[in-house]
């Protein structure tokens, strides 16, 4: 008997590597459609909202697709929701890049810049770009990091960070220089993290794995 694919919605908004984030749940077992229109973001099993660039372009054109309601709406139904990079800033209530912008507000906290990263004695460079460690603050169990090890190495391109007024929904920590940041979260069915899973070898994968067993259960429950 041939299983039925998830399938999968993975919000274009006009920013991100779309196409790696497709490659990566297709290779996870889930059917996978690139698309900015609300019935296919309604429709599908789970949603993801990646994302590279500016926070205020992005909410702009979030508004401008009649996107933002929906997204609210997915996250209200229970329907896992996924964001990557930019895609979990934009899940915060607001944001600090460039100015004040409001983000989706489903997650409550501000996105704000590095705080002057340092390492011996040396200002770092940001963006931050590179691989960083990922380490847990509470257990990955049931998580889509779970089967990942603690302090594995995940890729990451980013200028400022989430900070979650509720710090019981970090999932991840990681360490530019001195600044601690979140690098993963979770808050009821949204999981959304920093690097870029898709861009993190065998360990990154590993998320959309789990994100793929989780729906193949819920279908079977169904």
């Amino acid at each position: 008997m041939n299983r039925v694919r998830p399938r999968v919605a993975i919000v274009d908004y006009g920013l991100g590597n779309l196409f790696s984030v497709k490659q990566a749940c297709e290779h996870a077992g889930m059917t996978a459609t690139i698309t900015s229109a609300r019935v296919d973001v309604l429709a599908a099993a789970a949603v993801v909202l990646p994302g590279v660039g500016a926070y205020g372009d992005a909410m702009a054109t979030l508004h401008k697709l009649d996107l933002v309601g929906v997204l609210r709406d997915v996250a209200a139904a229970q329907k896992p929701l996924v964001g990557i990079c930019l895609g979990m800033q934009l899940l915060m209530t607001e944001s600090y890049e460039f100015g004040r912008h409001a983000g989706l507000d489903i997650i409550a906290g501000a996105v704000v810049p590095f705080d002057h990263p340092v390492e011996n004695g040396r200002a770092l460079k940001v963006p931050h770009v590179g691989w960083n460690h990922i380490d847990a603050v509470r257990p990955w169990d049931e998580t889509p990091l779970s089967g990942i090890t603690d302090g594995a190495r995940m890729y990451f391109v980013h200028s400022y960070v989430v900070q979650p007024h509720d710090s019981g929904v970090v999932v991840s920590t990681s360490r530019y220089g001195q600044v601690e940041f979140c690098s993963s979260l979770r808050y009821r069915n949204v999981f959304a993290c920093q690097f870029h899973p898709e861009r993190s070898g065998v360990e990154g994968l590993r998320v959309y794995a789990n994100l793929a067993h989780h729906l193949s259960a819920l279908g079977d429950e169904q």
